[in-house]
C-alpha cells in the first residue's frame, strides 16, 4: 500500500511516500518551502516590482503571507482578494478590508492589472512532478494530510483561546492523541482550514486528517528509546507553534501550547517543569501570547515519575544544552518527517482495514491501535 502524507507546517511541507512492500527508512521524502512561505515570496516580489497583487485560492495558513501581505500594503502597494482567500488572513472579512485589502468578485477579477497569487495549502501537481522528475510512480492509496487550524472563532472571540477549546475538547470526549484524527465526513465545521486541505485532494482515496501537534507527538512516540518508557513529555517546537504533551504513551494527562516565537529557551524549560509539576496555570501561558495549558487527568500519582522528555520539530535547537537533558528524538532515523510518521498512524487508527500493514512497518504494536469508527 502506498499512502502520501503530507504534514503543512510554517516553514516548510514535509512530504513522505509510504510503501507497505518497503522498509520504512526507503520511504521516498521531500522537505519543501511551505505554501505560506511560498506565497510570501510571491506578494514580496509584486512589492518589490511596484504590482499590485491579487489574492486568489482557498483558506490556507497565514503568517508569512500575512507579514509579507501587510508589509505590501504598508509600502503602498494595493491587493485585491476573493472572499475564500481573505479568510485566510481572518475570519472576519471586515477585518481584511480594514488591513486595506479590497474584496472583488468573480467578474471584477478578470479586469484587474494585477500580480496573481493563489493561496492553498496542498499542490498535488507540484507533488506529482517533482516525484515523476526522479521517475516515481505518482499513484497512491490513501493520503494523510495535517496542518493546524486555528478553527473559525466567533467574532470578538481570541482564536487562541478558540484553538485551545479544540485542543481541550477533543481531549475531554475521547483521552488519546488518536483522537485528534479525523475523516473528512468527521471534521468540526469550524476547523475550516482543515476541511479546505482535505477538497483540495483531486484523487478519489481514503483521506484522514491529522492535527501537526499530535501528529509529532505520535511521531515521536515510534523512537524506540521514547517508547520504553512508562511516560513521555514530547515537545514538539514547529516554526510558529510550541506544544508539550505529557503521556502515558498516547493518553494524555496534561499539555501546553505556546507560540515557538514568543518563548525563550528559559520560558520553555519552565513552563515544562511546572506542567510536570502540576503548577502550570492557563493564565501563565495564555497571559504570555501563548494557548493555554490544561491538564486532563488528575491523577497525582501518574506525575509522580520523571518522564522522559523527547523533543522534536525543526525549532528544536532552543533546547540545545537545556536543563531539562533532552533526548531529540528520531524516529526512523528522521526527525524532519516525525509528523508524516505520526499521519501514518493516525491513517492506521482511521482505516483499521489497512492498520496491519501500516502499523507493521512503523514497528507500533498492533495492539495499540483502536478502531475509532
Amino acid at each position: 500500500m502506498r499512502i502520501l502524507a503530507i504534514d503543512v507546517g510554517t516553514g516548510t511541507q514535509d512530504i513522505l511516500l509510504f510503501d507497505s512492500d518497503q522498509p520504512i527508512e526507503n520511504a521516498l521524502q521531500l522537505i519543501m518551502p511551505s505554501p505560506t512561505q511560498i506565497a510570501a515570496g510571491r506578494i514580496r516580489r509584486a512589492t518589490e516590482n511596484g504590482r499590485a497583487v491579487f489574492l486568489s485560492g482557498v483558506i490556507a495558513g497565514g503568517g508569512p503571507c500575512h507579514w509579507a501581505l501587510e508589509d505590501h500594503l504598508r509600502a503602498g502597494g494595493r491587493a485585491f482578494a476573493t472572499e475564500e482567500a481573505a479568510a485566510t488572513f481572518d475570519d472576519d472579512l471586515e477585518n481584511v478590508q480594514r488591513m486595506g485589502v479590497t474584496l472583488v468578485s468573480d467578474d471584477e477579477r478578470r479586469s484587474l492589472d494585477a500580480e496573481r497569487v493563489e493561496l492553498r495549502d496542498l499542490d498535488l501537481d507540484a507533488i506529482r512532478s517533482a516525484l515523476a522528475a526522479f521517475d516515481v510512480d505518482t499513484a497512491f492509496d490513501g493520503l494523510a494530510l495535517g496542518c493546524l487550524d486555528h478553527g473559525a472563532a466567533p467574532p470578538g472571540y481570541s482564536d487562541r483561546l478558540f484553538r485551545f477549546d479544540h485542543l481541550r475538547r477533543v481531549v475531554e470526549t475521547r483521552n488519546d492523541l488518536r483522537a485528534f484524527a479525523f475523516l473528512p465526513g468527521e471534521l468540526p465545521d469550524y476547523l475550516t482550514r482543515a476541511r479546505t486541505l482535505l477538497n483540495s485532494v483531486d484523487v478519489d482515496a481514503p483521506l484522514v486528517f491529522l492535527d501537526t501537534g499530535p501528529a509529532a507527538a505520535l511521531g515521536a512516540l515510534q523512537d524506540p528509546l521514547v517508547a520504553e518508557n512508562e511516560q513521555q513529555l514530547i515537545l514538539n517546537l514547529g516554526n510558529m507553534h510550541a506544544l508539550a504533551f505529557h503521556l502515558k504513551r498516547t493518553r494524555i494527562l496534561s499539555l501546553y501550547e505556546h507560540h515557538t516565537g514568543e518563548v525563550t529557551s528559559e520560558q520553555i524549560e519552565d513552563f515544562t517543569e511546572r506542567l510536570l509539576d502540576g503548577t502550570l496555570a492557563h493564565e501563565d501561558i495564555f497571559g504570555s501570547k501563548g494557548h493555554g495549558a490544561y491538564y486532563a487527568d488528575a491523577i497525582s500519582g501518574e506525575r509522580s515519575a520523571r518522564p522522559v522528555i523527547a523533543v522534536t520539530g525543526p525549532q528544536r535547537g532552543k533546547l540545545r544544552g537545556s536543563r531539562l537533558n533532552p533526548y531529540f528524538a528520531v524516529p526512523h532515523g528522521d526527525m524532519m518527517v516525525s509528523g508524516c510518521f505520526g499521519l501514518l498512524w493516525a491513517f492506521a487508527e482511521k482505516h483499521p482495514q489497512h492498520g496491519e500493514e501500516i502499523t507493521a512497518a512503523l514497528g507500533v504494536a498492533r495492539a495499540d491501535v483502536a478502531t475509532a469508527r
